[in-house]
């Protein structure tokens, strides 16, 4: 319980001053948002559409583009951060449709709602919450979206139990995620600094896939994205050897 209380407060802290604008995500480099955003395949004039203060460069995929939403559909956003990709569903869903982002950092929630008030959007509202305790109702929601933050988790079964709580029957889950592909020595795995940006938490394939099976979901599909090691090693650390970005989808029967 400790280590894991350890990690949540350290997550907290970077996440909160990445918020400030007092720290990048990961890596000694800090490319800008709008480089990051076009690197994990956000189409350029998409950018143009959400406030610029919402995209903090800190993905490793695009969850809205794997997600295949319509109009109407409820969406969730775990560790929503500043809103972009919140602000990009709700677009996508239309006036009938909602999108509700959870994020545990109080600076995020605060950026998030700042954002919100600089779009006409009304179908999206942030909560502060942890994603392994989601201040959302049973089988309320029709898709689940994430980027880049369930591999922050120190409790990564309970965030899928929870995420399969709240979705409706038949509905899925689409997010972006860092996993590993080899071991991490243990000089990384004990590293906070690497927990922090996304590495030293990150889960192997199999162990995403046995996770979602325990939780209850079905038609679980893990997909890598070998591309992702461009951006991966200005991380540092060799870390494009032992973990890569990867689409992954499952759905609740």
């Amino acid at each position: 319980m400790e280590r894991k209380e350890e990690i949540r407060k350290a997550v907290r802290a970077r996440y909160g001053a990445v918020a400030k604008g007092n720290s990048s995500c990961c890596g000694d480099t800090n490319p800008s948002p709008n480089v990051v955003a076009l690197q994990l395949g956000y189409p350029e004039d998409i950018l143009l559409q959400v406030p610029s203060d919402a995209n903090l460069g800190l993905g490793c995929g695009n969850p809205v583009a794997i997600a295949s939403l319509k109009p109407g559909e409820t969406v969730l956003d775990l560790g929503s951060g500043a809103g972009f990709d919140c602000f990009l569903a709700a677009q996508q869903v239309g006036d009938s449709g909602f999108v509700i982002g959870v994020d545990m950092t109080p600076e995020m929630i605060g950026k998030a709602r700042e954002n919100a008030r600089k779009t006409a959007l009304a179908n999206v509202e942030f909560r502060l919450g942890e994603i392994e305790h989601l201040p959302v109702a049973d089988s309320t929601v029709d898709v689940i979206i994430s980027n880049c933050v369930i591999n922050l988790s120190p409790d990564k079964p309970q965030v899928f139990k929870e995420a399969y709580r709240v979705l409706k029957p038949g509905a899925r889950l689409a997010i972006s995620d860092i996993v590993r592909k080899a071991e991490l020595p243990e000089a990384m795995r004990s590293d906070m600094s690497l927990y922090t940006s996304c590495a030293a938490g990150a889960s192997s394939i199999d162990e995403v896939r046995n996770m979602l099976t325990a939780a209850g979901f079905i038609g679980v599909r893990i997909s890598p994205n070998e591309a992702s090691k461009a951006f991966i090693r200005e991380w540092g650390e060799n870390l494009e050897r032992y973990i890569v970005s990867a689409s992954i989808e499952a759905v609740k029967p």
